[in-house]
């Protein structure tokens, strides 16, 4: 079962904070795309099954950004 979501993250300003956010998601087991986009503040993460809120959060903190949480 296959899960994409849009989460908000602030902090994010150019290509290399979104290479920065992707490269910390993509290194999570069963991520399959990421796709961060600074000028809207968010990243798209499909994976393979759902993940946890924590394990996003985590990375995006890795990063050195902040999840605001999820895109409506």
């Amino acid at each position: 079962m296959s899960s994409t979501i849009t989460y908000t993250v602030t902090g994010m300003s150019c290509g290399h904070c979104e290479s920065s956010v992707s490269k910390e998601l993509s290194a999570l087991t069963g991520v399959t795309e990421v796709a961060a986009d600074a000028k809207t503040g968010t990243v798209t993460v499909s994976s393979a099954a759902p993940l946890d809120d924590d394990q996003i959060r985590a990375a995006v903190d890795e990063a050195g950004y902040e999840l605001v949480g999820r895109s409506v």
